[in-house]
């Protein structure tokens, strides 16, 4: 007769800790259903967990514990030793029945211990090929512009006389846009290349010139049971730089279908299995997809609130349900929706206004969950939904060159893609930035 008392069931969150805040519905959802909510993230996060964890009015409450993986973005591998050792730390006291990472950061690891534990994810070739952009180039090559890898031992043997230009330079395990310049002759990429750190691998590519998109699909059990593409505008329509401005959800030009096959094909070439991926495209002006990455996460910035504004009900339950193995799907969309992140110049931020009728400006702290986004009904009037700004009065904002460096989005969505348009005019119009000038 067996009389082991059976461990408590328990669901583990990878990633930044403020990604993790940010997405505080995958707390609430959790918490209901009863399962203990265990988060990994790095050690760098450890004084905002706490923090955050002394409110009990929070969502972030209902964490049951937290484990701190030592690591840097910039060297491939490094959180995965203290990811394990927490698993198997955790796995004498719970019974693991899920496992997610909500961004980008522990991506790897994740896939590593969902697979020596035996429960659903993207599959160890999908998590570890899509935190590695050289990795994409190598098994997506086929819808990758040329690439040239250049390992941190190799770099001084790189002749950057003989490549093609303009050509995209990129830290090979970075994210949001961090590190990614387009340079336009030998000279520049020089210099570029002597200012990264000399541990990184670099990739040195063709720049493809074109509308950029991503795709995000959910597969359950190796088949896509949803693929929305989203519209995307970035500074490098005016700058060297690859920072996002705007999301739309769902894309409203006729490269839908194209797209949602391309990614079809991406994710059968990495045998993906259970979860979300994020595939960044761009299509040329012959009609070409090439893809840009992929990532075996949820997207970032507001596209999640934007997926509740287009469709109506979020897609955090829904990526939930898949990876607990219960059945998913999402209806179709009924709005169009857009978040907007403003430009601004450098100097200090004062404050921020807008002259809109009953619009309120939430300012965010990393440790508090983003205000719900609510979604309206079918046939409402074009609106303006949320306005977040994501410094702190007197912080000082730096030109952008990464999606860190932004201060200052809108989320707004209507019946069609003209009147979208037309409200994101109106809406910038009124809404103003006090920045004061600075010198250093």
């Amino acid at each position: 007769m067996n009389t082991k008392t059976p461990l408590p069931e328990a669901f583990v969150l990878t990633g930044a800790f403020w990604v993790i805040c940010r997405n505080s519905l995958y707390l609430t959802q959790l918490a209901e259903r009863g399962l203990h909510i265990l988060v990994l993230t790095p050690e760098s996060y450890r004084r905002q967990v706490e923090e955050a964890r002394s409110n009990p009015d929070s969502p972030v409450s209902r964490i049951t514990d937290v484990a701190y993986a030592e690591g840097s973005l910039d060297r491939e591998a490094s959180f995965n030793p203290s990811v394990v050792a927490a698993i198997q730390r955790w796995r004498t006291h719970y019974r693991i029945v899920g496992a997610f990472a909500v961004g980008e950061t522990l991506v790897e690891p994740t896939g590593i211990i969902a697979d020596a534990l035996g429960i659903r994810s993207p599959g160890l070739r999908a998590t570890r090929t899509c935190r590695s952009k050289y990795l994409q180039r190598f098994y997506l090559n086929a819808f990758s512009p040329d690439s040239v890898m250049v390992p941190p031992e190799h770099r001084h043997r790189i002749s950057t006389e003989g490549l093609a230009y303009p050509l995209i330079i990129k830290p090979a395990t970075r994210h949001s846009s961090s590190g990614v310049i387009s340079v336009d002759a030998p000279q520049q990429a020089s210099r570029a290349l002597a200012d990264y750190p000399a541990h990184e691998t670099l990739l040195l590519e063709q720049k493809i010139v074109g509308q950029e998109y991503s795709v995000e699909t959910l597969s359950q059990n190796g088949v896509v049971i949803f693929a929305s593409a989203t519209h995307k505008v970035t500074t490098d329509t005016h700058s060297n730089t690859f920072v996002e401005l705007a999301h739309t959800v769902p894309n409203p030009d006729q490269n839908s279908a194209l797209l949602l096959e391309a990614t079809q094909k991406v994710l059968t070439a990495l045998d993906f299995g259970d979860g979300i991926a994020h595939a960044e495209w761009r299509v040329d002006a012959n009609g070409r997809p090439w893809l840009m990455e992929i990532a075996s996460r949820t997207p970032g910035d507001g596209i999640l609130p934007l997926y509740n504004l287009a469709y109506g009900q979020p897609l955090e339950p829904v990526i939930l349900r898949i990876m607990l193995g219960e059945p998913a799907a999402l209806p179709a969309p009924v709005r169009i929706a857009r978040q907007v992140y403003l430009e601004h110049p450098p100097g200090i931020l004062k404050d921020v206004h807008i002259d809109w009728p009953e619009a309120e400006i939430a300012w965010l702290n990393d440790n508090d969950p983003w205000p719900v986004v609510p979604a309206g009904e079918r046939d409402d009037e074009p609106t303006l939904r949320a306005v977040f700004v994501h410094k702190q009065r007197g912080d000082r904002l730096e030109s952008l060159r990464s999606s860190e460096d932004r201060a200052v989005v809108f989320f707004i969505d209507a019946r069609s893609a003209e009147e979208l348009d037309r409200l994101e005019k109106q809406v910038r119009e009124k809404i103003t930035l006090h920045i004061e000038g600075y010198h250093d």
